[in-house]
């Protein structure tokens, strides 16, 4: 854990370093939020990553919900998601329910070109299945925001467990 004190003191390697895990494989978010210290609170902090988040092109957008693993899946991942993902059990599928969400994350990619990204912390198995049904009716413009508010959510738990509030 840090203290947002310590974080204002970092340089930009160390803080890029540092909080670069936030966001699946994307540490530039870190490296060019730097430039925003100092930060007075953990919000402050996330409110600045989500506007670059927000000010991404879109084929940036696109890569960064690229860059986060498949619910359900066997693949390396970074050790956040693993949490995530395992803390639901989701790691531990049983053959069922592996073949189920293999083929919604399937019939997901096919739809709109990116994996279904969902802040797992919120939700259930169950909750997550029926977020599938549900997303899978929306519009690719709706989903890739969808997206990109739960890659938003999902920073922010990861804030949380990083950085002690003060």
């Amino acid at each position: 854990m840090y203290t947002l004190t310590q974080l204002n003191a970092m340089d930009r390697g160390t803080f890029t370093d540092t909080l670069g895990i936030v966001f699946e494989d994307t540490p530039t978010i870190a490296s060019q939020v730097w430039e925003d210290l100092p930060f007075l609170s953990i919000t402050d902090l996330h409110q600045a990553m989500v506007d670059i988040v927000n000010a991404l092109s879109l084929e940036a957008k696109k890569s960064l919900i690229c860059a986060h693993p498949s619910l359900g899946n066997c693949v390396k991942m970074a050790e956040a998601s693993t949490f995530e993902q395992s803390s639901l059990g989701l790691d531990r599928l049983t053959a069922v329910e592996y073949g189920l969400f293999q083929s919604l994350n399937k019939a997901y990619l096919d739809r709109f070109g990116f994996p279904f990204i969902i802040a797992v912390r919120n939700h259930s198995k169950s909750s997550i299945l029926e977020a599938f049904d549900r997303r899978l009716q929306n519009s690719s413009e709706t989903e890739l925001n969808q997206a990109i508010a739960e890659i938003a959510q999902i920073v922010s738990f990861r804030l949380q467990d990083l950085i002690q509030n003060p």
